[in-house]
Parts: structure tokens; sequence; C-alpha cells
């Protein structure tokens, strides 16, 4: 499992962490707030561009999920996407696992823990497989896609792939993972990027 910061970048209201060249980006948005509340930008196309490509967002998600609840690990092939995802309350552990061929950290995953207090953003180039695992009672989880879900390019790869090495936080007896995810690809035999 990847942890390791590349570079970063600040702008006025983001840090931007590079855990990879051209892979996964953690944002750490600026946090304004006093006794009413509080207030923070999460999303800016300028500065996004300038840390983390030249991508443009087609479709939003919005997700709910209990505790235990893993979802992923989830791709599309031909249409592959980007995801920039971000917890608006609870908390999970967000993995992603790099299946371009070509890319100098194939095959390794970048864990993150994102929650409503922390309030980070993780971005996920194309060539990703992805999922998360809800550790709070609940989470609502949201995120942005640079590409529209197409149900026939979908491709699951299995969440507890040894050759992954996600190490998720919770006991398997925990866990509560759909067929459809449980019966997900090995590493060896899911599809791959060029």
């Amino acid at each position: 499992m990847m942890r390791i910061r590349e570079k970063e970048f600040e702008t006025g209201n983001m840090e931007f962490s590079i855990l990879a060249p051209a892979g996964p980006v953690l944002l750490s948005p600026k946090v304004h707030g006093d006794e009413r509340g509080f207030f923070m930008e999460t999303f800016r196309q300028n500065e996004f561009e300038a840390c983390c490509g030249p991508y443009v967002f087609v479709q939003d998600n919005h997700s709910k999920s209990r505790h235990g609840v893993l979802r992923g690990m989830h791709y599309q092939l031909s249409r592959p996407q980007g995801k920039l995802v971000r917890v608006i309350q609870g908390r999970v552990y967000d993995a992603a696992v790099d299946l371009r061929l070509s890319s100098p950290t194939f095959g390794k995953s970048f864990c993150v823990v994102l929650d409503d207090e922390n309030r980070r953003i993780f971005w996920i180039p194309p060539g990703f497989a992805h999922g998360f695992l809800v550790l709070s009672g609940e989470a609502e989880f949201v995120y942005k896609c640079t590409n529209y879900y197409v149900p026939e390019d979908e491709y699951c790869l299995r969440y507890d792939d040894p050759a992954a090495a996600i190490g998720w936080p919770l006991p398997e007896a925990e866990l509560r993972i759909s067929t459809k995810d449980r019966q997900g690809l090995s590493f060896d035999n899911c599809p791959k990027f060029a």
C-alpha cells in the first residue's frame, strides 16, 4: 500500500498532496470557521487542472452506507472514470489500485481515511479500481466522475486479492459486501489498462 507523498502544492484554498506521478492526489481544503459554522471551497477547476490534470467532470454521485459496508473495487475499462471523492457525513477507508500496465505504480494500492472532520478529498485518476469501507455507524459519500457510468463496461477487482494488499481495517466478519463484489475478479485475471 502506497502512503508516500511525492510532492505538495498549496493554493489559496487547498493543499494538494501528490501521492504518485500521474496518480492519486489527496486534497485538503482550508476550512474557515467560527461559532456560526464553517465554509470551505471543495473544487476549483483551474487549481484542480494545475495539480491533477485537464479533466472535466460529467456526473456526480451520492451514496449512503452503514457500518462495515464495503463497496468495490470497481472500474470501467473502455470508458474509464476519474473520481474526485469525499465524505460529507461519517468516516470511510478509501482505496484505489493502479491497473495501468505502463504505470510505475502498477499493482500498488493507495489508501486514505476520509471523514467529515478532516474533510479531505481524494482524486483517483482513470485507470484505477476504486472502493471504500464504512468505518462509522453510517457514511454519506459523494463523488464527481470524468465519464458517465456504463453498466456493461463495469468490472470489479476482488476486494481481498492479496496482490492488491489493501489491508482493510475491519475484520472480515464485520464486512457487508454485495454478492457482485464478492465475485470480483482476481488481480491476475482482471482486465488492465494499456
